[in-house]
């Protein structure tokens, strides 16, 4: 199996953030956990993919990171 980018759920103190997500967003996230157990034998709870995935997806985002950037430049001016 090739390696996942999500493997490793951090356990940090977390803010609740209430979302919706279509039936089928959902299947995938308890069918990735599925996928992180058969990889690490860890058990993960599917909600618990989501602030990981999200984070993965804005550092690899280079348009938000330049943005990101700058907006950092700037309010240091």
């Amino acid at each position: 199996m090739a390696k996942l980018k999500i493997d490793n759920v951090e356990d940090d103190k977390p803010v609740t953030l209430t979302v919706k997500l279509s039936a089928a967003i959902h299947r995938d996230l308890v069918a990735y956990a599925e996928a992180v157990k058969r990889a690490g034998g860890k058990v993960v709870d599917p909600a618990s993919l989501v602030a990981p995935m999200l984070k993965r997806f804005m550092a690899t985002d280079r348009a938000f990171t330049r943005a990101r950037r700058e907006s950092n430049r700037e309010s240091c001016d």
